[in-house]
């Protein structure tokens, strides 16, 4: 079994923010299967889908970003999944909007969710995809709790679709596909 996980803070309050990528990622992917998330044994709520072959465990965390390595833990835990089944989705505001980086492994560059999964991992190991959602600010916090703008909200489908590609590039064949595939910006979506 994978686990997908997208960092996000619940609540309606921020459901449409660049710091809940990883959650509007996730809900992106639950339409497409219309499985409903439910409450997890721990501190997140999850999905369970099949990609060819393989199950696929998607989740949200509860805990807000800055503890979602709490989450991350349980959900190994409760499905036993190794730590090289992981792919944490998550935003990243230095990376341009509509940009994608599948990485294999990473400090956490400022992102409190990676931090907190890296402390609770005691491990920068696991693979994940920055979804970049940068662009003009004064303040980082701020902006990373505002949320998209209305042509940004109208590129997210496109945006998604081809992180969809390539994550199942990472399900089937691994990190290292996926980064050679899919590492692009929103201008350049064609599928090889």
């Amino acid at each position: 079994m994978r686990a997908l996980i997208g960092l996000g803070n619940p609540g309606r309050r921020y459901q449409m923010t660049r710091h809940n990528a990883g959650f509007l990622f996730l809900d992106y992917l639950n339409g497409k299967f219309n499985i409903p998330f439910r409450p997890g044994k721990g501190d997140y709520y999850f999905s369970e889908v099949q990609s060819g072959q393989q199950a696929v465990v998607l989740v949200k965390p509860t805990t807000y970003v800055n503890n979602s390595g709490l989450a991350v833990r349980q959900v190994m835990e409760n499905f036993s999944i190794p730590q090289e089944d992981l792919l944490i989705i998550y935003d990243d505001f230095h990376l341009p909007f509509g940009t994608l980086r599948f990485r294999a492994k990473g400090s956490d560059a400022g992102h409190n969710g990676i931090k907190s999964v890296i402390y609770e991992l005691e491990s920068e190991q696991f693979s994940r995809l920055k979804i970049g959602t940068g662009g003009a600010f004064n303040d980082a916090v701020d902006f990373v709790l505002s949320d998209f703008s209305e042509e940004e909200k109208e590129q997210l489908g496109n945006l998604f679709k081809t992180a969809l590609l390539g994550v199942e590039s990472w399900i089937e064949y691994g990190i290292d596909r996926a980064m050679n595939l899919y590492n692009r910006n929103l201008d350049s979506t064609e599928t090889n």
